[in-house]
């Protein structure tokens, strides 16, 4: 038995001899996990709504905006991987999303650490095998080192310089952990993180449909204003050329033909402004998707008003609350952070190893000797100066933000689907209102047209009434608009969004 004046006990047991004598393995420490779990790697996209004025003054309408930051907000290069047509269509786009989005790139690189950390890990529990070889010459100074012999043979002295000489050790060793309770755990530990970054790179895929979807949405949205905005342009150029007419004739006033070429004029200007914001628009859809930056391209779908799938608020939440990949990584994040504990607890046990070498000493490889040894240890900790009290602390910390992260994330979950299905429901009131309106104005300015025709009215009221119809046709494209994004928004809070996106949005 040996002794060793440190932090523990120390009892080893010798099987063979050997020249090198085999260190007693230090035990194993627990893993330090950071305290909380959530990652800031992963950025974040989201949606909000305002109940504020927006592209239209005549309503106060539900104003849906996607908040896309972080990795999320850029992407790899895509088209050197897939070639691209020119058009795009929704699901070419969340296709694309998924696969060069630096968020989607950034999770799965995450994973790839952890499943490297599994390994390093898992390697405490393996054989390690290395061989080793040695030639040494050396030289010794006897009298420097302090020995004084004297010969009893008269004229025979022992000399104080032995050497030089020579000897080389060729050799293969063996070390094996044969039980370790923290490692055993920090390996399991390691395998959880890993599963939980699994769960965190499929809700980041569910991420970027959101991004990349609402994205195209906006897309749309301005489309649809750009196309708008050009026929209310042509109409108020027509009734400007009109007046211009008719003034030639005598039958109006210069103030009437000014008022109309004003309208045509602010119309003309409005085009070119929405126009520049639909570039923008297909520029940063094209950025987070992994096109080159431009708005070289078309979207090829489009994406009507549709009622959502059946699907009541509370089977939503208990949906959401059951398949969310984010939810399942935070209850793989308490297990992990539970065997982090347990390996911190563990350090208290013993541990057993086992070494084991062979080789061959000797003057040269042909004048030489095999060697051997086989040693078995059991370290027993008695005082670590309370490190291990340490770990534990630093451990339990850990595993309870864990679990209060966790019902954080399951309120904020519930939170998101019952917002989406208000959203929902006040888009489809504003949708079917906006479009009510729009038939009223369009009818109102047929009429106000015909009194101008008749000489009843002047252009000032057919301004208006044209104006109106403008305001009405931005109405309702903001309403379908954010009545789309609230179905994508409860789509990516049920988890599982690239699959059920057909579901919710209707595109043709």
């Amino acid at each position: 038995m040996k002794l060793r004046i440190e932090s523990v006990i120390a009892i080893t047991i010798l099987s063979a001899g050997s020249l090198f004598g085999q260190a007693i393995p230090a035990g194993t420490a627990a893993v330090q996990v950071p305290l909380t779990g959530r990652t800031t790697l992963s950025g974040a996209v989201g949606t909000t709504q305002a109940p504020i004025p927006g592209a239209t003054t005549s309503v106060n309408t539900i104003n849906p905006s996607i908040q896309v930051s972080g990795p999320y907000s850029g992407s790899t290069s895509s088209t050197a991987a897939k070639s691209f047509s020119g058009k795009l269509s929704l699901k070419e786009a969340v296709d694309r999303g998924m696969e060069f989005n630096l968020g989607t790139r950034g999770l799965t690189a995450a994973m790839q650490q952890a499943h490297g950390q599994t390994l390093v890990s898992h390697s405490a529990l393996t054989p390690n095998i290395y061989a080793t070889a040695s030639d040494t010459v050396q030289q010794n100074n006897l009298a420097a080192q302090g020995f004084h012999i004297t010969a009893p043979i008269p004229g025979f002295s022992f000399p104080t310089v032995v050497g030089p000489f020579n000897y080389m050790d060729l050799r293969l060793r063996l070390t094996q952990t044969v039980l370790d309770y923290s490692a055993i755990n920090n390996y399991r530990s390691t395998m959880e993180t890993l599963h939980a970054n699994e769960f965190f790179a499929k809700d980041a895929k569910d991420l970027v449909v959101l991004a990349v979807g609402g994205a195209y949405l906006q897309t749309l949205a301005a489309k649809a204003r750009v196309i708008a905005a050009r026929s209310q342009y042509e109409t108020a150029d027509v009734l400007f050329k009109q007046n211009g007419e008719q003034r030639s004739a005598g039958l109006i006033a210069q103030i009437d033909v000014n008022r109309s070429q004003v309208q045509a004029l602010t119309q003309q200007q409005r085009v070119v402004s929405l126009e520049n914001d639909l570039a923008k628009q297909k520029i940063s859809l094209a950025r987070l998707i992994g096109l080159p930056p431009n708005d070289h391209y078309d979207l090829t779908d489009d994406i009507p008003f549709a009622p959502p799938p059946v699907l009541t608020e509370e089977a939503a939440v208990r949906q959401a609350l059951a398949q969310r990949a984010d939810i399942k990584g935070a209850e793989t994040q308490i297990r992990a952070s539970e065997r982090t504990k347990a390996a911190a607890q563990a350090e208290r046990r013993p541990t057993v190893a086992f070494n084991a070498d062979y080789g061959v000493i000797g003057s040269t490889v042909f004048n030489s000797h095999g060697t051997f040894s086989i040693t078995g240890s059991v370290r027993v900790p008695i005082w670590q100066g309370r490190r291990t009290e340490g770990d534990i602390e630093q451990a339990d910390a850990a595993l309870q933000l864990r679990k209060s992260e966790l019902e954080d994330l399951q309120s904020r979950v519930e939170s998101e689907v019952r917002n989406a299905f208000l959203d929902m429901q006040a888009a489809t009131s504003q949708v079917e209102v906006s479009r009510r309106n729009l038939d009223v104005t369009k009818e109102t300015l047929d009429l106000t047209r015909q009194r101008f025709d008749a000489g009843i009215t002047n252009s000032l009221e057919v301004s208006q009434a044209q104006s109106a119809v403008a305001s009405a046709e931005l109405d309702v494209i903001n309403s379908v608009f954010a009545h789309n994004v609230a179905k994508l928004s409860l789509a990516r809070t049920q988890g599982n969004a690239a699959d059920s996106l057909s579901g919710f949005l209707k595109a043709r």
